[in-house]
């Protein structure tokens, strides 16, 4: 059951013997954070509910949470593009807020703090935001990577021109959704992901909240879905998987590996030497020569540059090493951060010169940007070898 205020921020649902208000606000609106206040001081619900997830919940709790990052452990488990991506979301929100005097996210600090006020439990109701990026990135072809990796940069460039009417309409819109509108249009897979998915989630972790009496803040672009979803049972630990490459994807790397192989073998055993050689050089002078272009736009040390060189066209063949996680880490050992580039951070997301100045981000963009040349190196160098036979 649901009721609308006239406000049309408010909304009053009902599940089981609980009495839910969803508030629908807009992450950059001084109007929400007046709005969430004084309804959680008016309502005392049992239960705050907000649209985070617990690291960024505990992101809030704890200011300095970026002095325990272990940028070698992000390195290996893989994870370099998800930070990359969370701190660019992060730069988004932040942008905005300091162009319009306000602070990132504040209608759900104002939320925790009135909630806590009010003697409330506080609730994280989203996904993890790690996997959701996780579920985008696992589900996008190598185009579809680099479309959205650009879209992602460009986003740094574009704050300058919003307006308090762009505001306005991000009232109706999930901030991932208008960050990346663009790639959006041409991979409908994004707004299942991060919308719908996201959508079902709050839902049912909203509905599932502790009390009877329970006030739910989440962005506004979110509240049609909620209650479009309200009724419907939710496998929120379905939601919550990450999918493990399919045994396909694997076996077409493997298949690859071995196709360039046999490639080289065939160039020495039809062209002769000379055939076999010319192969043999020219894929690793393509890999090569792109992946080292990728650490370059990173401005990586000459010896990451010289490391990403020589990775990459071994690591082109190996489907279990990238070139990237070798850039990254001769980076990250070559400029080692330090203590006052964790706690600059948060500063120098604000600027797309400040993601190349700090050495957490360049890191980040190192690995990147080596496995994208690396990968585009070889679907060049691929075409060019099958001409050679």
């Amino acid at each position: 059951m649901t009721e609308t205020c006239n406000c049309n921020m408010v909304h009053h649902l009902s599940y089981e013997d609980k009495e839910i208000i969803l508030i629908g606000t807009a992450h950059v609106s001084k109007d929400s954070v007046q709005l969430v206040t004084s309804v959680i001081n008016d309502k005392k619900p049992d239960t705050v509910c907000v649209e985070l997830c617990e690291s960024r919940y505990n992101s809030i709790q704890q200011k300095d949470a970026w002095l325990n990052t272990d940028i070698v452990k992000v390195i290996k488990e893989k994870k370099s593009f998800l930070l990359l991506s969370n701190l660019i979301l992060a730069s988004f929100q932040k942008r905005i807020a300091k162009k319009f005097d306000i602070v990132p996210g504040q209608e759900m600090i104002e939320a925790i703090r009135a909630g806590e006020a009010a003697g409330s439990i506080i609730y994280p109701a989203d996904r993890d935001i790690r996997v959701t990026l996780s579920r985008v990135w696992r589900n996008m072809g190598l185009w579809g990577k680099i479309k959205l990796l650009f879209q992602l940069i460009m986003s740094l460039g574009e704050v300058g021109d919003i307006t308090e009417k762009d505001i306005e309409k991000m009232k109706q819109e999930d901030v991932l959704e208008t960050l990346l509108a663009e790639v959006g249009k041409s991979l409908p897979v994004l707004k299942k992901i991060l919308i719908d998915e996201r959508d079902m989630y709050l839902a049912q972790k909203i509905k599932s909240a502790p009390g009877r009496k329970i006030v739910a803040v989440v962005g506004a672009g979110h509240v049609k879905g909620i209650k479009s979803y309200w009724n419907d049972t939710i496998n929120t630990e379905a939601l919550e998987t990450i999918p493990p490459k399919s045994r396909l994807s694997d076996a077409i790397q493997w298949i690859t590996a071995a196709g360039i192989i046999i490639l080289f073998a065939l160039g020495f055993y039809y062209g002769g030497t000379k055939a076999g050689t010319d192969m043999i050089t020219w894929w690793i002078l393509i890999t090569g020569l792109l992946a080292g272009l990728g650490a370059l736009l990173a401005m990586a040390h000459p010896l990451t540059i010289l490391s990403s060189i020589l990775a990459a066209p071994l690591t082109t063949i190996h489907p279990l090493i990238a070139a990237g996680w070798v850039s990254g880490l001769v980076e990250a050992f070559s400029r080692k951060p330090k203590v006052k580039d964790l706690e600059s951070l948060p500063e120098d997301i604000l600027s797309l010169r400040g993601f190349w100045r700090n050495k957490i981000t360049r890191i980040l963009l190192v690995v990147v940007f080596t496995n994208l040349g690396a990968a585009i190196g070889s679907m060049i160098a691929i075409p060019l070898m099958i001409k050679m036979l």
